[in-house]
């Protein structure tokens, strides 16, 4: 199977990042355009307001993922449901319960105050949760617990979206033993790529992209989000192939 990983196309980004960074609707739509042509199997977007902030309302997501969808964008969309969008649970809950328009999966972060309300209302619509939980870092052992302790993780409605600060294997090896979910692996900046290695060789899904990483694995500033995708696939082919984002 061709690998292909996953796209986070701006994350948590500003435009103070640079210009490999998108914003504006049509800067979405051309990077989501390039990232599949180069190979992605799944767009992540943080929709943002014109003034750049990350928003979790119908006005601004609507709008974001049908321009993406119009411009042909095939593959899955999710957008990130987390407290960057919308600082309060209950206004969170407000918000993904007044979309009009769905996308694919949304992510929800274990690592946030209501985490289980939200992914359950989103399930709620019909929407598939992306649990976001972080390994290895300063949240410590709480938000995987709390992901256990959730009762609805139902293969193909549920994937587990595990954030490493480092590729350390003996974190993976702990994944063995969870609930027959799929699961992503990736990482940030520095932990990017050898996460990226990491989970060519466990057979996870994995994830690149601007969103969570500014330079090549050589070191080179990244240029674009496929150039980002490009090089994941290239680490992937070195490492041994893996199922893609999609099919787990």
């Amino acid at each position: 199977m061709t690998p292909a990983p996953a796209v986070s196309l701006n994350g948590a980004r500003s435009a103070a990042d640079g210009p490999a960074v998108p914003m504006s609707p049509q800067d979405l739509v051309e990077a989501a355009l390039a990232s599949v042509a180069a190979g992605a199997v799944e767009v992540l977007v943080h929709p943002r307001t014109p003034c750049g902030r990350q928003s979790l309302s119908p006005r601004v997501v609507g709008p974001v993922l049908e321009a993406l969808r119009g411009a042909g964008v095939g593959v899955p969309l999710c957008v990130d449901a987390s407290i960057g969008a919308e600082p309060g649970p209950a206004g969170r809950l407000e918000r993904v319960r007044s979309w009009s328009v769905l996308p694919d999966r949304a992510a929800v972060s274990f690592a946030e105050p209501g985490a289980e309300e939200l992914a359950e209302a989103l399930l709620a619509r019909g929407v598939p949760v992306e649990a976001v939980v972080p390994l290895g870092g300063p949240a410590g052992p709480e938000p995987m617990a709390r992901f256990l302790a959730w009762p609805v993780r139902t293969p193909g409605r549920v994937r587990l979206a595990v954030e490493l600060a480092a590729a350390d294997p003996a974190l993976v090896a702990g994944l063995r033993g969870l609930p027959p979910v799929a699961v992503l692996l990736y990482g940030r900046e520095a932990a990017a790529w050898p996460v990226l290695r990491l989970a060519a060789r466990c057979g996870t899904g994995g994830r690149t992209g601007v969103g969570d990483v500014l330079h090549l694995p050589d070191g080179r500033p990244a240029r674009s989000n496929a150039e980002l995708v490009a090089a994941a696939r290239a680490v992937w082919e070195a490492e041994g192939t893996g199922p893609t984002a999609a099919s787990r």
